[in-house]
């Protein structure tokens, strides 16, 4: 499989966030290799105020600031991690959330982030992996290729800010997409 390399995140993040569809996310965990196909997805920018980077660079933000391809992971509701693939040029922020996944065994239930994010062992500990690289513990692979026809283009889930922005994204009719 073909492996994006930083140029590809290194785009317009709601771009990215389309190009993503129909990838693969891959997870090293010990001997096993989790895998699901991204089906969903939501952008972020620095313009945006839903976005964690929406008032500049903190600790928190600071990784949505480093190289494109990198993850940057973070925990919501003080339980549930959230995996990011970071986009735009350094020093610009952006970030593309995965928001679900089509499972590849040995995955369960991954529509929704909290819930991949449980079932591929995503924790804060692989926040800034280089997902460009297999030898990664998180890594992308282009798998298949997703007709315009067949993104869907809709608001966002669960922010309180920019709520009729339609930068979330997910594959028409999979199954595998989050709950509202």
């Amino acid at each position: 499989m073909t492996i994006p390399d930083h140029s590809f995140y290194e785009r317009d993040t709601l771009q990215v966030a389309k190009d993503l569809l129909g990838c693969k996310l891959l997870r090293r965990y010990g001997d096993e290799i989790l895998e699901g196909i991204i089906v969903e997805t939501e952008a972020y920018t620095a313009n945006d105020p839903a976005c964690h980077a929406y008032k500049g660079k903190t600790p928190r933000s600071a990784t949505l600031f480093k190289k494109p391809g990198l993850s940057y992971v973070y925990l919501i509701y003080g339980m549930y991690h959230c995996v990011n693939i970071v986009t735009e040029p350094k020093e610009t922020a952006g970030a593309v959330l995965i928001r679900a996944l089509e499972p590849v065994k040995p995955l369960d239930n991954t529509n929704g982030p909290g819930k991949l994010c449980r079932e591929m062992k995503i924790t804060k500990e692989l926040n800034e992996i280089d997902v460009t690289n297999s030898k990664s513990d998180l890594w992308v692979e282009k798998y298949k290729s997703i007709k315009k026809s067949q993104i869907i283009e809709t608001t966002r889930i669960g922010i309180k800010q920019a709520t009729d922005w339609s930068w979330r994204f997910y594959i028409k009719d999979n199954k595998f997409l989050s709950k509202k």
